[in-house]
């Protein structure tokens, strides 16, 4: 049998929380952060549009779908982490808040300082602020969409029961 406990929202599995943190993530990229990118994109803040298929390494799937995936693994990461979160920060606003702060910082500061490295970029994205305030933003965005998509699913699996 399975552990139950307290998700931000309501009471279920933890496996299901962590799932449904994955497919939150997921889609947060396709709606919130490419959505967001697409608007910074028409206004002239972003260079690139949204949504772009330029083939990633190694298996060669389109850009947008692997940010895709690495946003369901953040956000899976995030769905851990939350249930650690304060009971006011558990449930409606904060917890969206929460989302937000957990894009901003904790992922924009991962992709300044371990994966830009890693890609042979520069720290901190060359500690430019506009680029840096840009990733923070639409990781804030994403984090924030992501928390919302991840309540909207706890609230149809508690009709569902």
């Amino acid at each position: 049998m399975t552990e139950t406990f307290e998700t931000p929202a309501r009471s279920g599995t933890l496996p299901t929380w962590l799932l449904l943190g994955f497919v939150a993530g997921f889609l947060s990229v396709l709606t919130f952060h490419q959505g967001t990118i697409g608007i910074a994109h028409l206004i002239g803040w972003a260079p690139n549009p949204p949504y772009s298929t330029r083939s990633t390494s190694p298996l060669g799937v389109p850009q947008f779908i692997s940010l895709a995936f690495w946003g369901g693994v953040w956000l899976t990461v995030f769905a851990a982490a939350s249930t650690r979160l304060p009971a006011s920060m558990r449930q409606g606003v904060g917890f969206l808040i929460a989302g937000a702060i957990f894009g901003a910082l904790v992922i924009s500061t991962f992709n300044w300082f371990v994966l830009a490295p890693l890609r042979g970029q520069p720290l901190g994205n060359g500690f430019v602020l506009a680029n840096m305030l840009r990733g923070m933003t639409y990781n804030g965005i994403f984090g924030l969409g992501g928390a919302l998509w991840m309540l909207a699913g706890q609230r149809l699996l508690d009709r569902r029961n």
